[in-house]
């Protein structure tokens, strides 16, 4: 009966047309509350809960996993300079401004890149599609070949831990991971990551079995969904994007979400230690606090506003609400999603995690937050053991669904 009520939400999405497809998944420490679908993909299958997407910016926790496991062996240190390791982050400059005739002013950063600074997005790196310097700076400089390290070779908007902006640190904390394990990243992942928690279909480059179950995308224009076919990688490329490369299903994340709920283990296996979950959820912004961008993209995503009415943080990875939201979710839990609307929340304080999957671009899309929003709170609401908080009027997707969100551009590789 209580899966029932969660499933409703599903069924309802696609029945008055918000969602072409979605698939989601819900447990508590104690077990599973709920898992299903509900409508098509983009290419006209029935969405199912091994339907294979585009995790996109949801791998970022993946690879802060994988810089955790390294710290606990002694082989990495989160204060360590990442240039030692990854030559191009010893060199990178300051983007300063530009002058008159259009040449970009580039200088010396004033302290090197940490690790710290990679994983919490102070690094000073951004994405052109969420700031416009780096997006006239993109325009000045050669298209370089997508997958290539030369692609991911952009210059800084402020000096490291001198401000927040959302961007390609945790692509450069995977590279860092390749440098201090000697392995790829998809390696990497698959022996330290995937194989101990039973992620079976979580992967940069999807296999001809694993071909057909990808969904494909719909683009809302003009409020419609439009199709396309899947677009997914042919071959590994140069650099793996520890950012936002992953393909995977609601039900192999959400193993990995139960994992970090589990402080480090999943059905008897331990890939992280408790100590090093904690340090992952803790608030790392000493004060500063991640309040989104502006798009320069709109085909990529919209404006962001995070967190509006609250004092956000920031962990390892994880966006942090300072406050218990109207859904349910505690105080202190951890939230993030990718660029085609797949979203996923850890509370661990209640004890309850979701995983929520569809494939819709723009990113920030409305219609798509306030399902996952009536989601997470059916999910509350049918999980008895949870214990139910008290909240403010500002939670974090009743601001994410109202109309002060401008659709003007959009933003961000998420």
């Amino acid at each position: 009966m209580r899966g029932e009520q969660v499933g409703a939400v599903l069924d309802d999405a696609v029945s008055s047309g918000h969602l072409a497809g979605v698939a989601a998944s819900a447990w508590t420490r104690s077990g599973l509350l709920y898992e299903g679908a509900a409508g098509t993909t983009a290419t006209g299958n029935a969405m199912a809960l091994d339907s294979m997407v585009w995790i996109a910016s949801m791998t970022k926790a993946v690879t802060a996993v994988a810089v955790m496991q390294l710290i606990e062996r002694g082989t990495l240190r989160l204060d360590q300079r990442a240039g030692e390791l990854v030559p191009y982050l010893e060199a990178v400059l300051v983007l300063a401004g530009f002058d008159e005739d259009g040449t970009a002013r580039l200088r010396s950063p004033t302290r090197p890149v940490t690790l710290l600074h990679l994983l919490t997005h102070t690094s000073g790196f951004g994405y052109s599609s969420t700031d416009e310097s780096l997006a006239r700076h993109a325009s000045t400089i050669p298209d370089a070949p997508p997958g290539s390290q030369a692609s991911f070779e952009r210059p800084l908007i402020f000096d490291p831990g001198d401000g927040w902006a959302y961007g390609i640190g945790l692509d450069w904390a995977g590279r860092v991971v390749e440098a201090a394990s000697g392995q790829r990243l998809d390696a990497y992942f698959t022996e330290h990551i995937f194989e101990p928690l039973g992620m079976i279909d979580t992967t940069f480059l999807p296999s001809p079995e694993q071909a057909p179950r990808l969904t494909g995308m719909h683009q809302r224009t003009d409020g419609r969904l439009v199709a396309s076919p899947p677009e997914s990688p042919t071959e590994v490329p140069e650099m793996l994007s520890g950012g936002g490369g992953l393909y995977s299903t609601v039900i192999d994340y959400a193993r990995f979400t139960r994992m970090v709920l589990g402080r480090g283990e999943l059905d008897g296996r331990r890939v992280l230690s408790p100590s090093s979950v904690e340090l992952m959820a803790r608030d790392h912004l000493d004060g500063q606090e991640p309040r989104g961008w502006t798009s320069t993209n709109a085909l990529a995503t919209n404006d962001v506003d995070l967190l509006v009415g609250q004092h956000p943080g920031w962990g390892l990875s994880f966006l942090r609400n300072s406050i218990a939201t109207e859904e349910g979710r505690s105080a202190g839990s951890l939230f993030w999603g990718g660029l085609a609307n797949t979203y996923y929340w850890i509370d661990l304080d209640a004890g309850v995690t979701g995983v929520f999957a569809t494939q819709v671009l723009p990113f920030y899309d409305a219609q798509a937050l306030g399902v996952f929003s009536a989601f997470e709170r059916s999910v509350y609401a049918a999980a008895p053991s949870a214990r139910a908080p008290k909240y403010r009027q500002f939670d974090i997707l009743w601001a994410w669904t109202q109309p002060h969100c401008s659709r003007r551009s959009g933003a961000g590789a998420a």
